[in-house]
């Protein structure tokens, strides 16, 4: 009997349904691996943040301008110090004191006593200066901040360009193939099927470009803490048009940064004013006569008389620098709630007009799209109109991608300028 014959048939049929076996248990097998495979994880901002401010690299720097300004305030709280003086009299000269024997030898111990407050005022002006330290490390975390947050929105708006991309693929590969079968009935001419397929290649490229802008924003974003971009953009974030602002009459490290600016001009009007008070020097001594071998004891006393250093210029200088802080102070608050309120009509226009695309633009030219491609089924409209109606719905989802990426990017400066993040940046340094 040849192989060929009816009777091995079954034999064929039973070999062929173990091979499928075959084929489906090593595909069964394969599919708990494939199942494994890590999935990236979501990045939310408050991760991100916290990683980039965990990392910050200035903190060494902002530790050791702490550890200084301290040092300061224990400088300035110590006395001046005491001094020894040697006074020889009558150690030589002509007639009776040709010799040594009228030698007069004082000993003394002199102190200068501070008056008027000086050592409080220094004191109190050095602690005010640890407290600007603080405060513009905050302001400048508060900047990183900011900077992580763009960094994350371009993650955000790098993925939702990507859907774009692919949807537009998805689009162009469709209309190819349609386009293919009527060229191949002759429905359609030649050029009508290379201009779909240029458009295809065309999708491609745009889809490569944005996936590589996205590996390159979270390259960018990881890069604050020093890790690796194996993370995603969350998801619905980026569609999420809600207004979550802060308010704008809470004191942020800004205002409290030129608060204690002006606190600490204040202090140095203060020790200025302490420094025109005169210090008196007191001194105690022993005088040792030679000619008789007695023993006196000296007392002094001195006081500069103050007739013309009374340190005015700097008293009005320390004045007149803590009245420019304080006309900063003003002229800060006036800017930054002009530009709080510009923002916040910014993002309300943008979310309007994204619920008008929503609601509105894209319904439209998805429509417009579907009746064009049942126009063009039927052989009313050519692969141009297909073409342009589809190019309608990518440029709305792109402009919308752009609003979108506009809305989080005024959000990132409104929350700067609120200081939404001002717990989360806050400064940890050793007391």
């Amino acid at each position: 009997m040849s192989p060929t014959s009816p009777g091995h048939a079954p034999a064929r049929r039973l070999a062929a349904c173990a091979r499928a076996l075959m084929m489906s248990a090593a595909l069964l097998a394969a599919m708990p691996a494939l199942a494994q495979s890590p999935t990236p994880p979501a990045l939310p901002l408050d991760d991100a943040l916290r990683r980039s401010l965990t990392a910050d690299p200035s903190l060494a720097g902002v530790q050791a301008r702490l550890d200084a300004s301290k040092a300061g305030v224990r400088q300035a709280n110590v006395r001046p110090n005491p001094s020894l003086g040697l006074e020889i009299e009558n150690f030589t000269g002509s007639g009776p004191f040709s010799a040594l024997g009228r030698t007069e030898a004082t000993m003394s111990y002199q102190q200068t006593y501070e008056r008027g407050g000086k050592r409080q005022a220094r004191t109190a002006l050095a602690e005010r200066e640890v407290s600007l330290v603080e405060a513009r490390a905050q302001v400048r975390r508060l900047d990183l901040a900011k900077a992580v947050q763009l960094a994350w929105v371009e993650v955000l708006a790098a993925q939702a360009e990507i859907d774009v991309a692919r949807e537009r693929l998805t689009v162009a590969q469709r209309a190819e193939r349609e386009v293919s079968r009527r060229v191949a009935g002759a429905r359609d001419p030649l050029f009508a099927g290379a201009r779909a397929d240029a458009e295809v290649a065309q999708a491609q490229v745009s889809l490569d470009r944005v996936q590589t802008n996205a590996r390159d924003a979270r390259a960018a974003l990881a890069a604050y803490w020093g890790g690796t971009p194996e993370f995603t953009a969350p998801g619905g974030v980026f569609e999420d048009t809600r207004s979550q602002q802060g308010s704008a009459a809470v004191e942020t490290p800004d205002v409290k940064l030129l608060a204690t600016e002006q606190d600490v001009a204040a202090a140095r009007i203060a020790l200025e004013q302490t420094r025109a008070v005169q210090d008196p020097t007191v001194s105690l001594g022993v005088r040792h006569l030679q000619e008789d071998g007695a023993v006196a004891l000296v007392v002094g006393a001195s006081i500069p008389l103050g007739r013309y250093d009374t340190n005015r210029g700097a008293i009005d200088r320390a004045r007149a620098e803590r009245s420019a802080i304080a006309a900063d102070l003003g002229a800060f608050q006036i800017e930054r709630e002009r530009e709080i309120a510009r923002l916040i009509a910014r993002r309300a226009a943008a979310a309007a007009e994204v619920r008008k695309t929503d609601a509105d633009v894209l319904p439209n030219a998805e429509r417009a799209v579907a009746l064009v491609r049942d126009g063009y089924g039927r052989g009313g409209f050519s692969y141009l109109d297909v073409l342009a109606a589809q190019r309608a719905v990518i440029d709305a989802k792109t402009r919308r991608v752009e609003i979108l990426k506009a809305f989080h990017q005024d959000g990132a400066a409104l929350d700067r300028l609120t200081g939404a993040h001002a717990m989360l940046a806050r400064t940890e340094l050793q007391p």
